[in-house]
């Protein structure tokens, strides 16, 4: 048979690189001391985002906004881009929107009214890529000079900047520095404590160490399963007594012959931890934990398990070079001791690659998905203490080799139920890929459909109906393979439902949201009690509950699809019904404040609040630090925080684990 060398490590050469801003703004003033001024706002819209324009149509993302408060000067006309912009349908929203990219700049023109005029400047607008939508913002005070001053106009200008602020003054609270909007604390305690920011608390909670160790010990048990799988492959499973047997003729004492198989064994486990530590190393801990959402890594990783599942299923062999095993070979037979024994066990590891490679590919897949650097080496570790440890016990008590299974065609049929799995995986990174480019090839009634097909198929195959190319024909049906595939037969009768709009949680991690499905019998959409901070905090006083704050937008595509997939499982909608007060604030409504406030941020900039949504994005911002939707975080009655902020991951797990924290959390502070 042909051979291909394929290493999975190619599929981790680049790195996407995320910018920390979405947008960066260069306010200036041009043409100062002369009649015809202009304010330049020059926009750097990173890679990946777009920044919706002004028109952007009704129905679509938020606009972009500009407002000019001038003194000794007047508007002409309105801000001009020098470019234009992107039209394109949104199947989402179903209207065409209008956005920038790159860098665009904006030119507002002035007309002079007195020799000294200001200019405040302040911009407001929403910019998205495929993981969320970020508010964006930009604001400066600009002062200028004119030779030669026009008439003042009959209705001169908006009050002073200083003035306003100071009549405003009575109207807010200030806590940390920070000027918040005031709370009508009526019949109802610790309203100021509501808009104090909790960042400290929050990263506390975020950095609990028991969060980690659930992180480290998922993927040290993915690990450690896949290492128990390569056992049973045929590059792996002959190669026990072979290696066992040699260290036994060897060493004529059981106790030498036990010391040189375990020194192989921790050989092993030193080998492949070093490369997990490598991948680490090469790439980066903030790349890895990057590549579980980028659309461009879900692609490669998509087409590398589908390489994978044709090579298990026998369409080609993936081997490393010979050279690589005979220079191996060479250096055992060239050394002694120690070293001999390490030089062994790197042969083991090459020549078994064509088996082990694909499952390490993607245990390193998995790896990457988590939250924490060292997640490569804890996986290769438990891969490595499986595949190990075998050695080591049958050579403590070689009478065990008797009772092994003898190599056969059972090994090849491990691989091929392999190849099904790898491939039914491969779709999940097809999808998210899917989602972030909006094809619309992959909703979430085919890529159902395809599950079916794949387990309907593996059922097929585990009868004997169904051959490939290494296969033994099966004579007989052996009773392990029936109830095999009973279950895979009985799986894929549970995701028919799926196609009507079931919610199937035994695979909502895996599937496309609901809200991609065309047809769906599906009602169970949950609701927000509350679309006002002050108005949500009240409430869960006097109904003794926790407060789920859900920041939102009308213009943020990953909230829909995480509203869709989440919140439509039923445990998860019971949960919020029941036991919390759910409060959706929308960074983007337009409805007005009964009047402007003037805040301060952090940073020291100076903006004014004109919308319910400027308020809501000013709340995120100041308390808890964020900027991005969708943002869930939950808060007991004096607005502290109780569990670890819920960012966009459509992880049903995941989500009843942060509900069930905030609630236990909640009811302990009562007690």
């Amino acid at each position: 048979m042909k051979k291909y060398f394929l290493t999975f490590t190619l599929a981790l050469i680049a790195v996407v690189a995320l910018a920390a801003d979405a947008v960066k703004w260069d306010i200036r003033l041009v043409g100062d001391n002369t009649e015809n001024p202009a304010v330049e706002a020059v926009a750097t819209v990173s890679p990946g985002f777009h920044l919706y324009s002004v028109d952007n149509p009704a129905g679509g993302s938020n606009p972009l906004e500009f407002y000019f408060d001038v003194k000794g000067c007047q508007t002409v006309g309105k801000p001009v881009a020098n470019k234009a912009y992107t039209k394109e349908f949104d199947d989402v929203f179903e209207v065409d929107q209008h956005f920038y990219t790159g860098t665009v700049k904006f030119t507002q023109k002035l007309k002079p009214t007195a020799k000294d005029y200001t200019v405040s400047v302040e911009i407001k607008g929403q910019a998205c890529d495929d993981k969320g939508c970020t508010q964006v913002f930009g604001s400066k005070v600009l002062k200028g000079t004119s030779p030669v001053a026009a008439a003042a106009p009959a209705e001169e200008e908006t009050k002073d900047a200083a003035e306003t602020l100071a009549a405003m003054t009575d109207s807010l609270h200030e806590a940390d520095g920070v000027l918040v909007p005031g709370a009508d604390t009526t019949d109802v305690s610790h309203g100021q404590a509501w808009w104090t920011n909790v960042e400290a608390e929050l990263d506390q909670l975020s950095d609990a160490p028991e969060e980690a160790g659930r992180s480290l010990l998922y993927i040290f048990i993915a690990g450690f399963l896949g290492g128990l799988v390569a056992l049973v492959t045929p590059c792996v499973w002959p190669m026990i007594p072979m290696t066992v047997s040699f260290f036994l003729k060897q060493n004529k004492s059981k106790s030498k012959s036990v010391g040189a198989a375990a020194t192989y064994g921790l050989s092993i486990i030193v080998i492949y931890v070093a490369l997990g530590l490598a991948v680490t190393a090469i790439f980066g801990a903030s790349a890895l934990n990057e590549l579980a959402t980028s659309a461009l890594f879900n692609i490669i990783f998509f087409l590398l398990l589908v390489v994978f599942a044709i090579s298990f299923m026998g369409g080609f062999e993936l081997t490393l070079p010979s050279s690589w095993t005979n220079k191996m070979d060479s250096k055992v037979d060239a050394t002694t001791g120690m070293l001999s024994i390490f030089f062994m066990a790197f042969t083991l590891v090459l020549v078994s690659f064509s088996c082990t490679g694909p499952i390490i590919g993607t245990l390193l897949v998995e790896a990457a998905a988590t939250s924490n650097f060292i997640s490569p080496a804890i996986g290769m570790f438990g891969f490595a203490l499986a595949l190990a440890l075998p050695f080591t016990l049958f050579a403590m008590f070689p009478t065990m080799l008797k009772s092994m299974p003898k190599s056969g065609g059972w090994m090849n049929t491990v691989k091929v139920v392999l190849g099904f799995l790898e491939l039914a995986l491969a779709l999940k990174f097809l999808s998210v890929a899917d989602l972030a480019y909006g094809w619309r090839i992959l909703d979430r009634e085919v890529f159902v459909s395809l599950w079916i097909v794949i387990f309907a198929l593996l059922g097929v195959y585990l009868l004997g109906k169904i051959t490939f190319p290494h296969d033994d024909k099966v004579e007989k049906t052996g009773v392990t393979r029936f109830m095999l595939a009973c279950i895979s037969f009985a799986f894929a009768i549970y995701m028919l439902p799926g196609l009507w709009g079931a919610p199937l949680k035994a695979i909502s991690a895996f599937s496309p949201p609901i809200s991609t499905q065309d047809f769906s019998l599906f009602e169970g959409d949950v609701h927000a009690q509350v679309d006002d901070f002050e108005e949500g905090m009240k409430l869960a006083q006097q109904l003794n509950k926790p407060v789920l704050l859900d920041f939102s937008g009308y213009g943020c595509v990953n909230c829909r699809k995480m509203e869709a997939a989440v919140w439509t499982d039923p445990e998860v909608k019971a949960t919020i019904d029941n036991d919390y007060v759910l409060v959706t604030l929308m960074v983007d409504e337009k409805k007005a404040l009964p009047e402007p406030i003037k805040v301060v941020e952090k940073d020291g900039t100076p903006r004014t609040l004109r919308t319910y949504g400027d308020k809501w994005s000013y709340l995120q911002r100041s308390k808890f630090g964020a900027n991005a939707q969708p943002f869930h975080v939950i808060v007991d009655k004096e607005g502290k925080p109780l569990a670890p902020a819920f960012v966009y991951k459509e992880d049903v797990p995941g989500y009843k684990a942060f509900l069930k924290q905030g609630k236990d959390n909640f009811y302990k502070e009562e007690k």
